[in-house]
């Protein structure tokens, strides 16, 4: 899978290093693409190209500040701590893996469900519009149980 990243913490100067650095090397063990880039105090770095958030099947931001996600509309955005990305990059990118595959076993059924109906004739006409909307889910309620679990059991 392809993946885009945000990183981003107030100073910006270690931690969403960490983070950007963990996230790159777990998902390239993995067998993934992934572009993370980088916000704090100094500015924006390793930006994120424009062909590169088209081609991700998700999108991850581990972030403990406010992060534009204009740019990621329509597609699947896991959101978590800085703290997630370091210490739980894993499950950042099994949920951004679970997530992206949902969306596009959606998608197919969506896709099953109008060829259906377009095949078949009916008085019924479902007017229902789907949410071109980012479907994003916020981890950081998590992160603390997470947390506390590697804590107790480490």
């Amino acid at each position: 899978m392809k993946f885009v990243a945000v990183t981003a913490c107030p100073t910006g100067i270690a931690h969403s290093q960490m983070a950007a650095e963990n996230l790159e090397t777990t998902a390239e063990e993995r067998g993934h693409d992934i572009h993370v880039e980088v916000q704090g105090a100094m500015g924006t770095e390793n930006e994120i190209p424009a062909d590169a958030i088209v081609e991700a099947d998700a999108v991850i931001i581990a972030a403990d500040t406010s992060v534009q996600t204009d740019r990621f509309n329509g597609k699947v955005v896991v959101k978590g701590s800085v703290k997630d990305g370091v210490n739980d990059a894993d499950g950042m990118i099994d949920e951004a893996i679970e997530r992206a595959e949902a969306e596009d076993e959606a998608a197919a059924t969506d896709e099953s469900e109008a060829d259906t109906a377009a095949a078949t004739p009916s008085d019924d006409v479902d007017e229902s519009t789907s949410d071109a909307g980012s479907q994003s889910v916020d981890r950081s309620s998590d992160s603390g149980l997470v947390a506390r679990l590697k804590k107790l059991f480490s």
